[in-house]
């Protein structure tokens, strides 16, 4: 039976100091950035709704206060909204794991995703990798020809999740920094903290022999992290959301 996005809370990570594009946001975090008149990490969420989530728990860090003021006074019509601070830097597993224990919430799965990349890839099929009892989680990868700029994902002939590799040049399958996990797996994570997804959370679990499926999709996405990138948003957003208001 296909796992139902209702039964999906989404995490954004938003904690991070954005550094390379700091100077251009001066006294806001980098998700507030404005495109088309909305925080960039807004249409994250406006993307999270067309894909059917209903509840979305932000985990803010750096100025966390602009997000959770903006959030407090800001309805999205079909979207429960919450943010959740980390009052130091926890990495982006240690944020995800924070939200986790403050809101109490045990939903089947949780989505994560970053507050300053945008991937306009249909999420249904993540959905049904659940389906097999056998797979703890599935990891969004977005094929490039250049992967210079992104870690990319080692993965066997059955998509199945091998390593992390290191930023190189060339054609390949980089990690979008979307991940669907199941609820239960969050006991398995590390007690670390700072705990990064990337470097500790996934090595530790592929070495517990943990399933992990790599769903690879060629979709339009964004990073915002550096200043070329940043100037790139309202044309991306424009076209990506051609119906929004």
């Amino acid at each position: 039976m296909s796992l139902d996005s209702s039964e999906i809370v989404a995490v954004i990570l938003a904690g991070g100091f954005g550094t390379r594009v700091k100077h251009l946001l001066p006294n806001i975090p980098k998700p507030m950035a404005s495109v088309k008149g909305k925080p960039f990490v807004e249409w994250i969420i406006k993307y999270l709704h067309s894909q059917g989530i209903k509840k979305t728990i932000i985990s803010t860090g750096y100025l966390g206060e602009v997000i959770e003021k903006y959030f407090a006074h800001q309805t999205m019509e079909g979207m429960e909204v919450k943010c959740c601070r980390e009052t130091t830097a926890l990495g982006t597993a240690g944020g995800f794991v924070n939200v986790v224990k403050n809101h109490k919430l045990s939903p089947k799965a949780w989505l994560i995703t970053n507050g300053d990349s945008l991937i306009f890839a249909n999420l249904q099929p993540l959905f049904s990798y659940l389906e097999d009892e056998k797979v703890s989680g599935v990891i969004l990868g977005l094929s490039l020809n250049d992967t210079s700029r992104y870690g990319s994902l080692v993965y066997d002939q059955d998509y199945n999740l091998i390593n992390f590799a290191e930023k190189k040049p060339g054609a390949g399958v980089v990690n979008a920094g979307v991940y669907l996990l199941r609820h239960n797996l969050i006991a398995e994570f590390p007690q670390n903290i700072p705990l990064s997804f990337e470097q500790e959370v996934f090595p530790c679990l592929l070495d517990k022999g943990i399933k992990f499926k790599v769903h690879i999709v060629d979709a339009p996405f964004l990073d915002i992290g550096t200043p070329s990138s940043l100037a790139q948003a309202e044309k991306f957003i424009i076209h990506n959301f051609s119906s929004e208001g």
